[in-house]
């Protein structure tokens, strides 16, 4: 018994080596963190040094499927297929930017064109003492449409006589002056009438305000062609009768009576030609009608005796 009290026992762990410390493997995992680290620094100063063209080429290399790059064929953004994930290269392609770019360009160089139109026909108004008199009835500003002049009616001096499309004779010397500036831009025109809100009345119950107007209109595109604007810068004559009031507290003021001419610019005359070109997504041939629409299957008509209706003594 007193020989068992008086053992001692020492544990060792295993693997300790007796020295106390932990071993080399971090040294290793160390080592492979700064070789990352070279490496990565390295590949950030290489693509700081690299021109844009051989970023882009290092970007579709790392784009192109595995299978691609050994084989060869063709780049990914070369495909149009979305599935591969296609399109356009960016790298080659940029037509997109480009006609962005150009139609800004048009647009502004067509904006400018109206304003130095604009102020054409303010100092011809000015200068012209036919003009000069009438100014208050000319109105002209520039509009999301173009450039819009107006020539209203004046309870003291009309622009028609009484319930017709015949111009009085300022009118037609005003008109016949305006025709061979407008020849000076490209953009085409439209011309609209516009009356006030009484009724026209004349015993024939097929007139009213839309055909006067729309007379009223093509009248005056007539004196614009016999003053020298070329005919074929007209895109668009229409009657509006009185569903647009320049003095919309009055629909009688007289100055809702008056002729509309539109400058219009680029954009605005594009899309009028778009829509009624009969190539667009109207529902239109190209002759301008409607498709004739597809006959009902046989089993569906039903024919039935027509039976004449009682004749009238």
């Amino acid at each position: 018994m007193s020989a068992d009290k008086g053992r001692i026992v020492v544990k060792r762990v295993a693997g300790d080596g007796g020295g106390g410390h932990h071993g080399g493997g971090w040294k290793i995992a160390y080592a492979d963190f700064m070789t990352a680290m070279m490496a990565f620094f390295l590949v950030m100063w290489l693509l700081s040094n690299a021109s844009p063209k051989q970023r882009e080429g290092i970007a579709e290399h790392f784009r192109m499927p595995l299978k691609v790059a050994i084989n060869g064929g063709e780049k990914s953004s070369t495909s149009t297929s979305v599935i591969p994930g296609g399109g356009m290269d960016p790298t080659t392609h940029v037509d997109g930017e480009v006609r962005l770019a150009q139609a800004d360009m048009e647009d502004t160089a067509d904006a400018d064109r109206l304003a130095s139109m604009k102020k054409r026909l303010d100092d011809l108004i000015e200068s012209n003492p036919v003009f000069k008199q009438f100014r208050p009835q000319i109105l002209i500003d520039i509009t999301t449409e173009g450039l819009r002049l107006q020539i209203v009616d004046n309870e003291n001096r009309p622009m028609f006589d009484l319930a017709s499309a015949r111009l009085l004779p300022h009118v037609r010397g005003i008109l016949r002056e305006i025709g061979p500036v407008l020849n000076e831009l490209p953009n085409r025109i439209t011309l609209s009438g516009h009356t006030d809100a009484i009724v026209y009345t004349n015993g024939d119950r097929s007139y009213g305000n839309w055909e006067l107007s729309a007379d009223r209109a093509n009248a005056s595109r007539r004196e614009l062609v016999m003053g020298g604007m070329a005919e074929a810068k007209v895109l668009r004559v229409v009657g509006l009768a009185d569903s647009m009031h320049l003095d919309k507290a009055e629909p009688r003021n007289p100055i809702n009576r008056r002729i509309s001419i539109i400058v219009l610019n680029h954009h605005t005359q594009q899309q009028i030609e778009r829509e009624n070109s009969g190539d667009g997504a109207g529902g239109t041939t190209r002759a301008g009608r409607l498709p004739r629409p597809a006959p009902l299957p046989v089993d569906n008509v039903k024919v039935t005796a027509y039976k004449a209706p009682p004749q009238a003594n």
